[in-house]
């Protein structure tokens, strides 16, 4: 019997895998998160703040951009289409000064476009104050939400749903001031910039901490980060980070068997929620997969493992930019060869953990063909779970709809993936076994809504969690635009969110954007 290797995986090496998939979904240099939290929990260890314990912060640390797929696609049409590019350019201005930002901005949006286009994205986004508030408080609440269910405490969640606060109180989402920010948020914040500034020397992170202290930095935290980060970033330059992370954590904060999963499907809706076309599909990957290895006649342990390898197949796609995802048209060269890397990068975050290292390889070769035709590798050389994940892969989102396409109806389907066996592109055993699972839902008609939600809620709630305005879903249910505005707040209200965010990860938590959710 094969042994489970991720009965040893540590939270931090999890939370670390997270950071560096944050970092690809911020545009940011791989490593950034780890170093940054690296900082902080030597900065905490320093001041011994209440409610910013070492290990506290650092999980801070990892974690604060975790809410940086909420958006993708509001912030790629703002940018002109690559989002990464944006996030990447206006990384050190994040908590500047409103006119750093506003200069930042001018620079980041549609560079690539035309003069006259990108006059119209700079004012279009100019001309809306809200964006960054909206933007920014959805990370926020995204964040926390998912934290918590990675294993998160009290404190990192609190932490976390105030990530943007400054503590001159001109921040996000609450406009908290001082003491009233969460101090593990408030140390993490310095380090972050911090680490941003040093790569481009001690000199210009020495200015940057001098205009911020007081402003959006804590006196008190920039003064220690001063005296610290020199030797710290200097050290995690020339070492091993990642190491450096492993020895600032708990050595005793082993995931319980029995909290992997949730933690995994949380990864799992943090890489969906980057394009409003994929949410939920990593769930159903994980289902039809599973399923298809019981029919198969795999153990229960291979079958758990092609279902956690489903939950964290596109993990990658957060590191490829949503003009990509979302473009209705056909992709060009450069465009497909950046999206088929998004299985390596789906390997290269979870390589990192030995742990995690052979879900990884399974997890990124579900792109892979038995001809040799797939992707990353190219390889012919596929197990059967192997096998098994491409053609779940494959019949869940031709279930689903895409921006170039409807969704396929079963026949449909079931054609396309015949196509695909005689071509010799994909293993006749396994497809047959995928589309059997396929055809019995495993779940049972809903007597109840979770939170109280009332059937119209849920339909509301469905559309808004795929990207449509209120009125693009007052037009599609037949209602006025008032009176699904009045649904949207009542579905936040019991579903405890106040971002479309946070409804969104509510709806995938509760598994109400699937097909047979009815």
């Amino acid at each position: 019997m094969a042994v489970d290797e991720t009965r040893d995986l540590r939270l931090v090496e999890l939370l670390g895998a997270l950071s560096l998939a944050t970092d690809l979904g911020t545009g940011q240099p791989s490593m950034t998160g780890v170093r940054s939290a690296v900082l902080a929990a030597a900065v905490a260890g320093q001041l011994d703040l209440p409610g910013a314990s070492a290990g506290e912060v650092l999980q801070v640390g990892l974690l604060r951009f975790l809410g940086c797929t909420a958006d993708s696609a509001e912030t790629a049409r703002l940018a002109g289409g690559d989002d990464l590019a944006f996030r990447a350019a206006m990384a050190p201005a994040t908590m500047g000064a409103r006119p750093e930002m506003a200069r930042r901005l001018m620079g980041a949006v549609g560079p690539d476009r035309p003069l006259h286009q990108r006059a119209a994205l700079i004012v279009g986004a100019l001309a809306d104050p809200g964006g960054a508030r909206r933007a920014l408080s959805a990370h926020c609440e995204v964040a926390a939400l998912l934290a918590t269910r990675l294993g998160g405490g009290a404190v990192v969640r609190e932490a976390l749903a105030h990530g943007y606060e400054r503590w001159d109180g001109a921040g996000f989402p609450d406009g908290l001031a001082g003491d009233a920010i969460p101090a593990a948020v408030r140390i993490a914040v310095v380090a972050r910039d911090a680490e941003a500034w040093w790569r481009s020397g001690a000199d210009r992170m020495a200015e940057m901490l001098a205009a911020r202290r007081g402003r959006a930095h804590d006196p008190a935290v920039s003064d220690a980060v001063r005296g610290v980060a020199p030797a710290v970033l200097a050290g995690l330059a020339t070492g091993d980070a990642w190491a450096a992370l492993l020895a600032a954590a708990d050595a005793d904060d082993r995931i319980a068997p029995d909290r992997l999963d949730a933690a995994l499907a949380a990864i799992a809706d943090f890489a969906d929620l980057k394009s409003p076309w994929t949410r939920g599909h990593s769930r159903r990957v994980a289902d039809l997969a599973a399923a298809a290895a019981g029919r198969a006649g795999m153990p229960v342990h291979q079958a758990r493992r092609v279902h956690r390898a489903g939950l964290v197949h596109d993990l990658g796609r957060v590191g490829v930019p949503n003009s990509i995802w979302d473009r209705p048209g056909a992709l060009g060269v450069a465009e497909r060869q950046r999206m088929r890397m998004h299985p390596y990068l789906t390997e290269s975050v979870l390589g990192c953990c030995p742990a995690l290292a052979d879900l990884g390889r399974l997890a990124g070769a579900h792109h892979e063909r038995i001809d040799g035709s797939g992707y990353h590798r190219g390889s012919r050389d596929l197990d059967l779970p192997a096998r098994i994940l491409a053609a779940a892969d494959v019949v869940a989102a031709l279930g689903e709809p895409r921006p170039h396409r409807p969704a396929a109806d079963a026949p449909a389907v079931e054609a396309a993936v015949a196509a695909e066996v005689r071509a010799g592109r994909l293993d006749e055993a396994a497809s047959a076994a995928v589309l059997a699972a396929a055809g019995h839902p495993g779940r049972p008609h809903r007597a109840a809504w979770p939170a109280g939600l009332t059937h119209r809620e849920v339909q509301v709630l469905r559309l808004i969690a795929r990207g449509r305005t209120n009125r693009e879903t007052a037009a599609a249910l037949h209602l006025s635009a008032k009176t699904v505005g009045r649904h949207v707040e009542n579905l936040y209200a019991k579903a405890g969110v106040r971002t479309r965010a946070g409804a969104a990860v509510f709806a995938l938590e509760h598994r109400l954007l699937d097909a047979d959710a009815e």
